[in-house]
């Protein structure tokens, strides 16, 4: 069993000192209830609608916000969301787990939006991997926002037998539906179809907010591996809120569902191999 804080937050744009605080405050307080894991959303420490303001509120591991993040870690394991600048000068919409004083994985986002609303691959440069990795608690992919709505994402968490997946999200509120934005009912469908055809646990945490004028819905939520809600943070609304994942699901989902086992994954990459070859098919 593992106690997991779910941080669904609100954040000021381009402020990193005002929103590094309130990860502070709300770290410590997950600490003082002696949650395991503490999961921020996507860019939480900048907000979302930075443009040229990236340059100014990247970070690296010699920051001294990261280090202050690192020695939290020793207390309670942290996922947030940054920009990160590399040796290169390249600059990556990131998420770290932090994890025993250290930065066990940094995720750079791979699948940037660049229609609508959205311009990241302008101002961010592109991560080229999905990487699962150990944690104390599980074995771990994270996912930011656009990158969980794409199979081979998903394809290649299963691949490096995760057994956990954390999405952060910065998801806006478009369209409207009778009783929910259309936004949610992407999200929840493919949230659920990816815990349980990998059964998986799956931890998404979205932020709420107003940014120049655009809305942020929230709906932070947590999915067992037999694709059941087991917690689920209000519309619009900014949330903190606890949950206990059963670490033992994994096991009796992979017993009851086959999806996992019978997946073919040298098939899979003759298909990806061949994708121009019609005739392949």
């Amino acid at each position: 069993m593992i106690s997991v804080s779910l941080a669904q937050i609100k954040t000021s744009l381009g402020n990193i000192k005002e929103n590094a605080y309130k990860h502070f405050e709300l770290i410590e307080k997950a600490i003082e209830d002696k949650y395991d894991l503490i999961v921020f959303p996507e860019l939480s420490l900048t907000g979302y609608n930075l443009r040229d303001l990236v340059y100014n509120v990247s970070l690296n591991q010699e920051s001294d916000i990261i280090k202050k993040i690192k020695d939290y870690s020793k207390y309670i394991s942290i996922v947030t969301g940054f920009v990160y600048e590399d040796k290169r000068h390249l600059f990556y919409n990131a998420s770290g787990y932090f994890e025993g004083g250290e930065i066990l994985h940094i995720h750079k986002k791979v699948f940037l939006p660049n229609y609508t609303m959205f311009e990241e691959s302008r101002y961010f440069a592109k991560g080229d991997s999905f990487t699962a990795f150990d944690t104390k608690y599980f074995r771990c992919g994270i996912l930011i926002c656009e990158d969980a709505l794409h199979i081979s994402s998903i394809l290649s968490l299963t691949r490096q037998d995760v057994d956990t997946v954390i999405v952060v999200s910065n998801s806006p509120a478009r369209g409207i539906f009778e009783d929910s934005f259309y936004p949610e009912e992407l999200w929840y469908n493919t949230l659920k179809f990816a815990a349980t055809n990998l059964t998986v646990n799956v931890i998404f945490v979205n932020r709420v907010g107003v940014e120049e004028g655009i809305t942020f819905w929230g709906g932070s939520t947590v999915f067992s591996p037999f694709g059941k809600s087991i917690l689920k943070l209000p519309l619009l609304k900014e949330e903190v809120k606890g949950v206990k994942i059963d670490l033992k699901e994994l096991r009796r989902s992979r017993i009851h569902s086959p999806f996992l086992k019978g997946e073919d994954f040298a098939m899979i990459k003759k298909l990806v191999r061949n994708c121009g070859d019609v005739d392949e098919y």
